[in-house]
């Protein structure tokens, strides 16, 4: 841990709140930190400033102030032109001609075709070079999915900064996921079990009913696999069931003005698919997927870049200490694949092999609830949603969740902006 705040501090010249957080997972902070840093500070298509200007673009996308505003002084430091700060149309042309795909790409990543793709390649004097367009991209989708596990994890801005506190929020078990940020780190910790009106009997007993829900799902693997036609049904009902998960605090975020400004149309945000008739095909994982597509082409444009991306990807998706809740030596793989494979349902992608009728049975209301909102509208999500979902897992686990989350989200929006790219090449 320490090694890790050491590293992060000599490539930052800060220990920021996020770093205070992902290190309940020290092997994937490593990897965090280590792609960070190459995406930034390491030899690449883009300058340095542009960077961190694609960055504060992208945060803006979710109202996210605090990832904004560590960009704006990375950006100054850089030698980034203070008047850019004024808002996007204060940028380069090359920049606001981004502003589409950033818009698309953090809402509704489904709509991404090769146009897109063509009108940034073929913009005359403001054109972007492919390997330009893929740093550019993977800055987008590594910022907003850290957006996400900013709002996912509420955490605050550190405390010498605007917004920063010192305070510790009351919490029923006495330990809150913003101690970690403010220094309060405590040896045992404690469940987070602090949602209102909540006895301890009830979550307890919901770990019990998941687990007994896992141990027969298990059983009924072994048993007997549906038909082809039988998963392809499910998926489809899994996909059109997520459409009404939304919360009942769902109010429009109105981003404030010092956000605002680094992106256009700020009226655009997430849309379910078949919402006013709109459909769109299901994007097989079979004809186009990270593995054997998405890697080589980032690797190729950007070298060395898709490897370190993929081993984060394995990092979280195959992360486990064996443990749920007060429960030791639990295989939890087949708790984490349906996360990741509900989070691919929501924008849309399918894996053959897979039996969507698993979600439904490991994932309930109101933790659907939560994945939804912080991957989809980051902005909303509130201290309540983190409080309703796992009442007696611990904030590690919740931490936990959120990596899956964002790293689940960000090789979604990879997918359909690299199948993009692939389809003008070809």
């Amino acid at each position: 841990m320490h090694a890790l705040f050491a590293d992060s501090f000599a490539a930052l010249g800060r220990l920021d709140n996020i770093t205070l957080v992902m290190v309940f997972h020290p092997q994937y902070l490593e990897s965090f930190l280590k792609t960070q840093h190459y995406l930034l500070q390491m030899d690449g298509p883009l300058p340095l400033h542009y960077r961190h200007y694609i960055g504060i673009m992208a945060a803006a996308r979710h109202q996210c102030s605090y990832l904004v505003n560590l960009h704006v002084n990375d950006f100054l430091h850089v030698g980034g032109d203070p008047k850019w700060l004024n808002g996007l149309e204060n940028a380069p042309q090359k920049l606001q001609n981004l502003g589409e795909l950033n818009k698309v790409l953090a809402h509704r990543p489904w709509l991404i075709t090769k146009e897109h793709i063509e009108g940034l390649l073929k913009a005359e004097e403001h054109s972007w070079s492919l390997a330009e367009l893929v740093h550019a991209v993977v800055l987008l989708t590594h910022y907003h999915s850290l957006a996400s596990f900013t709002f996912g994890c509420g955490i605050s801005p550190e405390i010498h900064c605007d917004g920063g506190h010192t305070f510790r929020p009351p919490s029923v078990s006495n330990y809150c996921i913003c101690d970690i940020t403010n220094g309060n780190h405590s040896v045992d910790e404690m469940p987070v079990n602090s949602a209102e009106n909540v006895s301890v009997s009830d979550s307890f007993f919901e770990v019990e009913a998941l687990m007994e829900k896992m141990r027969q799902l298990q059983e009924c693997r072994d048993e007997e696999e549906a038909s082809q036609e039988e998963m392809a049904s499910r998926f489809e009902i899994e996909k059109r069931e997520s459409m009404f998960v939304f919360s009942s605090d769902d109010d429009e975020v109105t981003p404030a003005r010092d956000v605002s400004r680094h992106f256009e149309d700020t009226s655009y945000g997430y849309k379910d698919f078949s919402r006013h008739g709109m459909h769109v095909p299901t994007f097989r994982v079979q004809d186009y997927c990270w593995e054997d597509h998405g890697y080589s082409l980032v690797n190729r444009l950007y070298p060395d870049v898709g490897q370190l991306i993929d081993e984060k990807f394995h990092i979280a998706y195959n992360l486990t200490y064996n443990t749920m809740a007060m429960h030791k030596d639990v295989d939890t793989s087949m708790l984490r694949r349906a996360i990741w494979n509900y989070i691919h349902c929501m924008f849309g992608i399918r894996y053959d092999d897979y039996d969507y009728g698993e979600i439904n049975q490991l994932l309930d209301r109101s933790f659907k609830v939560y994945i939804k909102t912080v991957v989809c509208t980051p902005e909303k999500v509130t201290k309540r949603m983190y409080e309703s979902f796992w009442r007696q897992f611990k904030h590690s686990e919740k931490v936990h969740v959120n990596l899956l989350l964002i790293e689940a989200r960000m090789q979604a929006e990879l997918l359909y902006a690299l199948r993009a790219i692939t389809r003008y090449m070809t």
